[in-house]
């Protein structure tokens, strides 16, 4: 029992090292995503867009910035440096790190039959690895975490030989646990020469035999319905089989492939961690409370560039916005996640633009300790960049960030001032508030209650149109996939297969949501969804009323889609909102509310 006992702290020990923080200093380019500086930018601005005396500018490039360059309110900051390669460029693996980190290795023959383990136990998930740049403070109580190094093999061969005799323990038994490999061994690379996808690894006779004949049997069917099957399993208590399903999927995927094995290899993590998961720890890693790492911030930027119905969400409330303000002498827009202020610097070169007298504009950012898009006190960096671009354009912009839990603000804290036109804007933040669902305490709805009581001109809501905050396991994991699907294959679209700059972004975007939405229930579930319907009917309820989209800022996001995309990608106006689809797929759904 001592030695099972020096073991289980080793393993949590372990555990710990996969969520620490990544050093900066550990990727070649520090710096993050910058925008397009090579002095021949074809893109045109919102204003070109939204500005009804510049109708003839209608469309934007994949690329579409304002002529100048915004390198210079994004370098050196500590929380977010730009790396400086425009999208499509090339980037090299330095610039977002290595993927090795991650446990599916890249694969240059598709379908070939590589093998990878996921080694989990009562407390390390696959789930850890996805989400590496996430420290988790405590693990439990009195416990004292010491990551160690072990030089020596007869050292390490031990430690995993008391690893084997603890998992093998009758009293710690979880799912799966005797068929994982041991914790210590990180994900390898399986080079070609060592063994190729169509030689035998050395086993029994009786043992290639089952191997060839589970070969089969994936091959009579596709990712996506063994992915359902195995959660149907999973649902209904089946562990064992659910546990052969994965093992069969790690056959097949890759991050590397095609869509639908791309999207395949992050769900069955979130499946295989949804297995492995013992009392709140898993859910205290995914709650991502610590500040994300640089290498995550350029993939949410480069997420938000190069995935077109993000981008669209974007403009639509910028368009709203801007239609709002036209005329007004005094404007007071709060946001409550302004995430790396990209939204706004379109939005200040756009108001630059604009005929006649310009309107004062005056920001107020949440600074919430908890925000996983930024650490604490980057927001007041972020709001001194946007100043020095309104000064370089002639719009007067003045920032304040309000450092508080976003649950807590009350209209005290905002500064709200008689006589000024009020926007709040809320883009991709409303879903990350528990709802009554969660807790007795309807943290969405009193938020949106506590706006409405600021008496707006008027309220921007954009957000994933789907529904994972109150379907059960199955439904919810279904839905996830159908529409994780369409996004991953809107991404094949506009990034290729072999882009390490696409890899980073599923990995660091795509895939952390992924595993929050398979893997946690409660208040561990962060990413709660809700489809256009049920946004609405909060609205309504909170005491707003919709304000469509103008027609002008309809057509000139549809002119966009239809001049600069491939009419895979899809705009349709339902009850004053804007749907942004791929194919038949809704994705993103853009409100106006007054």
């Amino acid at each position: 029992m001592v030695e099972q006992t020096v073991v289980r702290e080793h393993i949590k020990a372990r555990v710990m090292s996969l969520v620490r923080s990544a050093e900066p200093s550990s990727y070649r380019n520090p710096k993050l995503y910058s925008l397009n500086d090579n002095g021949d930018n074809n893109g045109v601005t919102s204003a070109q867009i939204f500005d009804q005396d510049r109708s003839k500018n209608t469309c934007l490039t994949d690329d579409s910035y304002p002529s100048q360059s915004y390198e210079k309110y994004f370098l050196d900051s500590p929380t977010d440096e730009f790396v400086q390669h425009p999208i499509g460029s090339g980037a090299s693996v330095s610039s977002f790190g290595s993927l090795d980190s991650f446990p599916y290795q890249s694969r240059p023959v598709l379908g070939c039959s590589m093998e990878f383990q996921l080694p989990f136990d009562s407390t390390s998930t696959s789930s850890t690895r996805l989400l590496g740049e996430y420290q988790v403070a405590s693990y439990s109580p009195g416990m004292d975490v010491v990551v160690e190094e072990f030089d020596n093999e007869q050292m390490r061969s031990k430690i995993q030989e008391l690893e084997r005799a603890l998992l093998d323990d009758e009293d710690d038994k979880m799912i799966g646990i005797d068929n994982l490999m041991e914790i210590d061994n990180e994900w390898s690379y399986q080079n070609e020469s060592e063994q190729h996808h169509d030689s035998p690894k050395e086993s029994s006779s009786a043992d290639s035999n089952s191997h060839i004949s589970s070969k089969e049997v994936v091959s009579q069917t596709t990712p996506k319905q063994i992915l359902i099957s195995c959660a149907r399993a999973l649902s209904e208590g089946k562990a064992e089989e659910a546990l052969s399903m994965v093992n069969e999927l790690r056959q097949i995927v890759s991050i590397q492939g095609d869509p639908s094995q791309r999207i395949a290899a992050y769900m069955v993590e979130g499946l295989a961690a949804r297995m492995a998961a013992s009392g709140k720890f898993l859910y205290r890693a995914l709650k991502c409370k610590e500040p994300p790492s640089d290498e995550r911030l350029a993939a949410m930027q480069v997420l938000f560039e190069v995935c077109p119905c993000f981008k669209f969400g974007f403009l639509a409330a910028n368009g709203a916005i801007i239609e709002a303000i036209r005329g007004e002498e005094e404007v007071h827009i709060i946001d409550f996640d302004i995430k790396q202020g990209n939204q706004y610097m379109t939005l200040i070169q756009t108001v630059a633009q604009l005929p006649g007298k310009r309107p004062r504009l005056r920001l107020t950012g949440i600074d919430d300790p908890e925000s996983v898009q930024r650490s604490v006190g980057g927001l007041r960096i972020i709001g001194l960049r946007l100043e020095q671009l309104g000064e370089d354009n002639g719009v007067s912009f003045k920032f304040k960030a309000v450092p508080s839990k976003t649950s807590i603000v009350s209209p005290s804290t905002l500064g709200c001032k008689p006589g000024e036109t009020l926007i709040v804007n809320f883009a991709f933040q409303l879903h990350h508030m528990p709802d009554e669902s969660v807790t007795t305490v309807n943290q969405r709805d009193e938020l949106l209650h506590m706006v409405k009581s600021l008496n707006p001109k008027l309220v921007t809501v954009v957000e994933q149109d789907v529904n994972t905050n109150t379907s059960p396991f199955l439904s919810r994991f279904i839905e996830a996939y159908e529409y994780y699907s369409a996004v991953f294959e809107s991404l094949d679209m506009t990034l290729p297969r072999e882009s390490q700059e696409r890899m980073n972004v599923e990995r660091q975007c795509l895939a952390r949501d992924i595993v929050n939405i398979v893997a946690c229930e409660g208040e561990e579930r962060i990413e709660r969804y809700e489809v256009a319907g049920k946004w609405r009917a909060r609205m309504m309820m909170a005491g707003f009323n919709a304000r469509p989209m103008s027609a002008r800022v309809t057509n000139n996001i549809q002119n966009l889609i239809k001049q600069q995309y491939c009419n895979r990608y899809k705009l349709k106006e339902e009850m004053g909102e804007l749907h942004f689809f791929w194919e038949e797929k809704s994705l993103i759904v853009a409100s106006a509310w007054r």
